[in-house]
């Protein structure tokens, strides 16, 4: 079994913060989103 790529949990976590109904989580989801995006294009 491969473990999951750094940038793919990023990705992860970055999806549930842009989920949560909590004042400021959507803003960070997406920052954290497009830091796990820009990771994965770099390859990590």
């Amino acid at each position: 079994m491969n473990p999951m790529r750094v940038s793919s949990i990023v990705l992860v976590c970055g999806a549930l913060l842009f989920a949560l109904p909590i004042p400021g989580t959507f803003v960070a989801g997406a920052l954290v989103m497009l830091a796990g995006g820009a990771a994965r294009w770099l390859g990590s």
